[in-house]
């Protein structure tokens, strides 16, 4: 399984115009891992994802997915291995209709029409969404287009999973459809995101991000529960473990109001 791993060592990636956003960064994700990175706004997650699909070659440094190191020259290769969902659904769905936009993978691929026709009513089915197959993107709500964001990604049988702020914009029903849909994602999952207690659902292992250095790479559990780390990173404890200030103590003792009654 050794096309399921992912290895960066000493990643630097500078901007045209000098903005230094990914600052030395290395670490090894194997096969079957579910690994959340998280950090401040800036902090350069998405830039890091984005090197993960190629869509950014580093400037200094090295980052291999299986035996294959990045370089322009093999970035198709790259692609097929690892699928991009990107945080804006817009920036993936561009087709006249779903069917065509979940197609648009398969059918670059080579695939048959028949062939093509299962994987689009096979990933359409897995997020639930296979009832808007004929619909136009844009009728579609904020999270029926992340659904089929994903289904794009999933038919093209990616053996890494890479996803750049998947919750934001979800309503919780549609927050919680997805954690069910990618708890049965079993291949390797890169997630990036600010939604800490879905990465403490989904992902045993976090990395941390501050100014465009790994500044941390550990048990979420244990992450989760370091104030001091998460705070010189611009972050919070998940709501989830910051438990209830009513049930701690930390709140006023509620005194009911009592009311005369003069006859």
């Amino acid at each position: 399984m050794s096309h399921h791993i992912v290895e960066a060592k000493d990643l630097f990636f500078r901007y045209p115009d000098g903005t230094e956003a990914v600052k030395g960064i290395s670490f090894k994700i194997t096969h079957g891992e579910s690994v959340a990175v998280v950090g401040a706004n800036g902090a350069g997650k998405s830039t890091l994802l984005q090197h993960l699909n190629g869509y950014l070659i580093p400037t200094k440094g090295e980052l291999r997915i299986g035996e294959v190191m990045l370089t322009r020259k093999n970035v198709h290769a790259i692609r097929r291995s690892v699928g991009m969902v990107f945080q804006d659904p817009d920036d993936q769905l561009f087709m006249p209709t779903v069917f065509d936009d979940v197609a648009f993978g398969p059918l670059n691929l080579g695939l048959s029409e028949e062939n093509v026709k299962a994987k689009v009513n096979q990933a359409l089915e897995t997020v639930g969404m296979l009832h808007v197959i004929k619909r136009p993107p844009y009728k579609l709500s904020g999270g029926e287009k992340r659904s089929v964001a994903i289904a794009t990604v999933l038919a093209m049988s990616p053996d890494i999973l890479v996803m750049d702020e998947p919750s934001s914009n979800l309503d919780p029903l549609a927050r919680q459809r997805l954690i069910g849909l990618l708890k049965g994602f079993h291949h390797t999952k890169i997630i990036a995101t600010h939604d800490l207690d879905m990465a403490l659902e989904l992902c045993e292992r976090t990395i941390v991000i501050h100014d465009g250095r790994l500044t941390a790479d550990s048990r979420t559990l244990d992450l989760f529960q370091n104030e001091s780390l998460l705070a010189e990173s611009g972050l919070a404890k998940p709501l989830s473990m910051q438990g209830c200030h009513v049930c701690s103590g930390t709140a006023k003792q509620f005194q009911p109001r009592t009311v005369n009654h003069t006859h």
